[in-house]
């Protein structure tokens, strides 16, 4: 499967953003996938994931009740709603997609990956 995110950018601190992740190739809701991201300087870190059905959901705790991850089957995209965000948000977020099943927690290790796109910048500015 091919992915391609897009819906990075500039936004002040306290705003929105929705993320894009269109994916390509291999039948899409047969993945689980997930947001990770990495500042500069730091190493990537897992922000959601989401499950093939969308029946199951986990954040990293520095994100939820903020960010939203959903998936839309149909047009073989998943997204990453980001409300109230904070400059500790900036960072290039990578979406990808497992084919394996875990439990959704597993899914927060990034080896548990095969497919990477190719990351997009959002910055938050104070």
């Amino acid at each position: 499967v091919q992915l391609q995110a897009s819906g990075g950018g500039l936004v002040q601190a306290g705003g929105s953003l929705r993320l894009s992740c269109a994916a390509s190739g291999r039948t899409f809701s047969s993945y689980a996938m997930g947001w990770f991201r990495q500042a500069p300087g730091k190493e990537r870190e897992f922000v959601a994931t989401i499950t093939w059905s969308g029946g199951s959901t986990y954040y990293a705790d520095s994100v939820k009740g903020r960010f939203t991850i959903s998936r839309d089957n149909a047009k073989n995209t998943l997204y990453l709603q980001m409300n109230n965000l904070k400059p500790e948000d900036t960072a290039v977020y990578y979406c990808a997609a497992s084919d394996s099943l875990y439990r959704v927690t597993s899914y927060r290790a990034a080896d548990r990956y095969n497919y990477w796109g190719q990351g997009t910048l959002v910055t938050v500015s104070s």
